[in-house]
């Protein structure tokens, strides 16, 4: 049984209007918003909004990088622009690279091979540049480079200036840098395009207009990322999908018509569902290179061979996903007992699995489901004959990142956010890593955190919902962490009818009646064995988002349940 944590009581207020007034202020309220100066902000984002300080930028260290940049423009410098291969990554580099290019720089893209380079800055990916890039005096990184310290040390023996952009959570100790440009408040593209927005003050060739076309590069990398949708990153994604929505960027329209996707109905589940993963595909199976190509290129036939190539590299990454996912869920049910309550209670309170047949580039997906599926923190290693990739998930309440750090001392290196993280180790050490983390999480890990929480808003009337309502609420949109859409509890109502749907059946499909005798639609996904114990004529009480459709003109409402109960 989930909780269900209601965060604001029912509303008695008789007035429509007043209702729905005071319901926006709840919602508002919920997420943090209280003064009439962070409201405002919130419901009407500016770009103006987008400056170094609000950002949480070092603004010594970002003139700092300028005015090296500069230098490097003027003495036609060999500059790498260094990226990742997710998403957030290959959106930032294209970025940036656009940008010096554009301001004449002699500057080349560099993605590392996730297998054969690693994550990040790392010593063979240095090794590699100077092997293939000998007269390199500048390297940029893009969402990477906050723990390289090794790679900056070697980069700074070879007469390398390395300059790093990151997002992510530092260790204690900084590179040693020529200039760090960092915050953990935006995605690494988000930090990217901060400097480049610096590098086009008072420099007439970069005042082009592309910094709008950019945001929508930002809103893709904003929302894959998973960053929180408050701030910065709230103004990033209003206008990049708004950008994203009229794009004449070849390579994301190529990538549009290949989805099968309507362009000017883009929002944040066609970015995080479908655009997303396939530009992520390339680096999990393959080359990322190619990922960036299709963002930068504008040349339209190569554009749609090289969409087509994503699409299909996405079909296979999920086949093999869904394979790995399915044998590591076995493996899971077959552990041994750990005290704990509820659905899992079988489980240790963390996941920790690996096997050799794990494709490095999927481990961080399986540890997704495998928190979806378990509701526990969730390792998965990738192992390897000597070294063994690793990628973790966690739930609410608990810093990955800092959990995983505790065992520093066994890993080659590691990094991320509180809610995913990655590492790498020694595998003949997985063993004492296994060991020592299921330990730590008898004390760090509370069986209070391992029970699902549904997080609900308030609770409202059937009558509530209307067209009004629904346009009141989403002024909080576009929704995502930190701004969920918002969840609303009804209680009290009639199942007049009710069917599994679905070609697994593992959905259901409600028709509900209010003591108003007001009909409801509702859809219960992936809910179907809650469903066992309902029969028609049963009332019960639901949690749920209201989704609106709209046929030949008519409107009308859907209710998404997140979860029921009599």
């Amino acid at each position: 049984m989930n909780k269900w944590v209601i965060l604001n009581k029912k509303l008695n207020i008789e007035n429509k209007k007043l209702r729905t007034e005071k319901i926006v202020n709840v919602l508002l309220s919920n997420r943090g918003l209280k003064t009439k100066k962070e409201i405002d902000n919130f419901l009407n984002p500016k770009l103006s909004d987008l400056t170094i300080d609000n950002a949480g930028i070092d603004r010594k260290e970002i003139d700092k990088s300028v005015k090296r940049i500069k230098r490097a423009i003027e003495d036609k410098e060999q500059i790498i622009v260094f990226g990742d291969y997710d998403v957030d990554g290959i959106c930032g580099s294209a970025i940036l690279w656009e940008a010096l290019n554009d301001a004449g720089a002699k500057v080349l893209p560099y993605i590392p091979h996730r297998v054969d380079e690693g994550y990040g800055l790392s010593e063979a990916g240095i090794k590699n540049i100077i092997v293939k890039h000998p007269d390199t005096s500048l390297i940029i990184t893009v969402d990477n480079g906050i723990v390289a310290n090794k790679a900056v040390d070697i980069a700074n023996k070879n007469n390398i200036d390395v300059i790093i952009t990151d997002h992510h959570v530092p260790s204690a100790k900084l590179p040693r840098a020529f200039s760090i440009v960092h915050t953990t408040s935006l995605c690494g593209t988000g930090v990217a395009y901060m400097l480049s927005k610096q590098l086009r003050t008072n420099n007439e060739k970069l005042i082009t207009g592309k910094e709008f076309d950019h945001l929508s590069l930002v809103a893709v990398a904003t929302v894959a990322d998973l960053v929180p949708l408050m701030g910065l990153n709230r103004v990033f994604l209003k206008f990049g999908l708004e950008e994203l929505r009229k794009t004449k960027r070849q390579g994301l329209l190529a990538l549009i018509k290949e989805s099968a996707i309507e362009q000017r109905e883009i929002n944040v589940f066609e970015i995080g569902h479908i655009l997303a993963p396939r530009i992520n595909a390339m680096g999990r199976l393959e080359l990322a290179m190619d990922s960036l190509r299709l963002l930068c290129t504008k040349d339209e036939k190569k554009c749609e061979e090289l969409a087509k190539k994503l699409g299909e590299t996405n079909k296979r990454r999920k086949d093999i996903t869904i394979e790995s996912f399915e044998h590591a869920k076995e493996k899971i049910k077959s552990q041994p007992v750990r005290h704990a309550q509820g659905k899992n209670a079988k489980l240790k309170s963390l996941i920790f699995i690996g096997d050799q047949s794990y494709n490095p580039g999927v481990i961080g997906l399986m540890a997704s489901r495998l928190v979806e599926e378990f509701y526990r923190p969730s390792i998965v290693l990738s192992i390897g004959e000597k070294f063994s990739k690793a990628s973790a998930r966690s739930i609410s309440g608990l810093n990955i990142i800092e959990f995983i750090r505790k065992a520093s001392d066994l890993l080659v290196d590691a990094g991320g956010h509180p809610m995913a993280a990655g590492f790498t180790i020694e595998t003949s050490k997985i063993g004492l890593l296994r060991a020592k983390l299921i330990k730590l999480s008898k004390t760090h890990i509370p069986l209070s955190l391992l029970k699902r929480t549904i997080r609900i808003d308030t609770e409202i009337l059937p009558e509530d919902i209307s067209t009004d309502f629904y346009d009141e609420i989403l002024k909080l949109s576009p929704f995502g962490i930190k701004n969920p859409q918002p969840v609303f509890l009804t209680k009290n109502l009639l199942v007049s009818d009710m069917r599994l749907v679905g070609f697994d059946k593992r959905h259901v499909s409600f028709k509900l009646i209010s003591s108003e005798n007001k009909p409801m639609d509702a859809i219960a996904f992936n809910l179907s064995e809650k469903a066992n114990d309902i029969r028609i004529g049963d009332r019960i009480d639901v949690v749920y988002a209201i989704d609106k459709e709209t046929w030949r003109g008519v409107a009308r409402f859907k209710l998404k349940l997140r979860d029921f109960k009599k």
